[in-house]
């Protein structure tokens, strides 16, 4: 940004004449065979000179023009990495508390494991189980529990990719809500305008690059006509530096006129190479738009439909939870073995990790959806 700043800059400042000063001194001597008696001379000389060219024909505005597009593009694409950023922290701490979540489910499933294998155990102790049943659910039990240093690993990892989002060396993050308890508006408002879609950045970048090439085309027609210029220059020579400004005084007034006769179609192809680079841009703004749209529709679909996995995913858990506890009553009272009770509590686990991941996945959307819109959705009441 502040490279096309001073870029903008440079361009702007061929509005303004540009001056320059220049001083210099010499000591020399003319041949004595063409001025008999001739002997060294010295003399000094300052000059202050100016020049303007007369913007006729709009290139140095175009120049400008291309320039102050420029700058706005770069803006927009650092805005653009900016709700990236916001957009990648958010989803990286869903995850992270996703994950969270999984640790917290595979530690309440272990207890729940050595329970149903201390019970086994007991009964096998008692005559009343076969080791097949107590092998069977220690396994169940090993299982569960190798799975948490490998849950613990992922979220250290997640941790220092989040810590490098935030521009911090490897550390814990401090946590906030709960994955279940995180924030989640009701329902997406029908009808969003496509306003909101000109706030996207590579929108607006696109149509920034758009605008300065078009400007550049602007340039090379310009280039086909004369550029008109004024020059003036005041100074002094003399052989004394007191002299400079008194008799030794200079100055000089005109005015310049270049215009190209023959460039061996340098000017058409530059014209032809500005037009093809207009073309370009047109169609990646095309592109992005069009892109743009597409973000914003399947970023709302899976949302929503995401919304309905996961209310039937908590449906399921809820249905696993009561098998296990009628599972466990069957098996007390001899209705049912150990195979319907390990597999109603693999069920519930596996249920709890789907749904975990469905929210997480859920919340991960809203944050790309805020991303599509280039900031999110504005809810204004309509007047009645």
């Amino acid at each position: 940004v502040e490279e096309a700043r001073a870029a903008a800059g440079i361009t702007r400042s061929q509005f303004l004449p540009q001056a320059q000063a220049d001083a210099g001194w010499s000591r020399g001597q003319v041949s004595k065979l063409a001025r008999p008696g001739a002997r060294p001379e010295k003399f000094y000389d300052v000059n202050l000179g100016v020049s303007w060219e007369i913007d006729l024909w709009g290139r140095i505005r175009r120049l400008n023009e291309a320039a102050r597009a420029e700058v706005l593009a770069t803006e927009e694409a650092r805005r653009g990495v900016l709700l990236s950023l916001v957009s990648d922290v958010a989803a990286s701490y869903f995850q992270l508390r996703e994950l969270d979540l999984e640790l917290e489910i595979a530690k309440r499933s272990v207890a729940t494991f050595q329970e149903t294998y201390d019970l086994f155990n007991r009964r096998l102790q008692a005559g009343a189980a076969s080791g097949l049943e107590t092998a069977s659910a220690g396994a169940s039990l090993a299982t569960t529990t190798a799975a948490i240093p490998e849950l613990e690993r992922r979220i250290v990892a997640q941790e220092n990719q989040l810590a490098f989002l935030l521009g911090r060396n490897p550390q814990p993050i401090p946590r906030g809500k709960a994955l279940n308890d995180q924030l989640l508006p009701p329902e997406v408002p029908p009808g969003l305008p496509s306003d909101l879609l000109e706030r996207r950045p590579d929108l607006r970048t696109a149509e920034q690059q758009l605008v300065a090439a078009n400007a550049e085309v602007g340039v090379a027609v310009a280039n086909y006509f004369p550029r008109l210029s004024l020059t003036g220059a005041l100074g002094g020579v003399a052989p004394q530096v007191a002299d400079l400004f008194g008799d030794g005084k200079t100055w000089s007034l005109g005015g310049g006129l270049l215009t190209p006769v023959f460039q061996g179609r340098r000017l058409d192809e530059e014209h032809r190479a500005a037009v093809a680079r207009w073309e370009q841009a047109r169609v990646q703004y095309e592109a992005s738009v069009t892109n743009a749209f597409d973000e914003v529709s399947t970023t709302l679909v899976a949302y929503q439909k995401l919304a309905d996995i996961e209310r039937e995913q908590a449906r399921a858990v809820t249905s696993y939870r009561d098998a296990v506890k009628l599972s466990n009553d069957r098996y007390l009272s001899g209705l049912a073995d150990y195979l319907e009770v390990l597999q109603a509590q693999q069920q519930q686990l596996t249920a709890e990790n789907s749904l975990a991941r469905t929210r997480r996945d859920r919340l991960v959307s809203l944050a790309q959806l805020y991303k599509a819109l280039g900031g999110g959705w504005r809810i204004t009441k309509q007047r009645s």
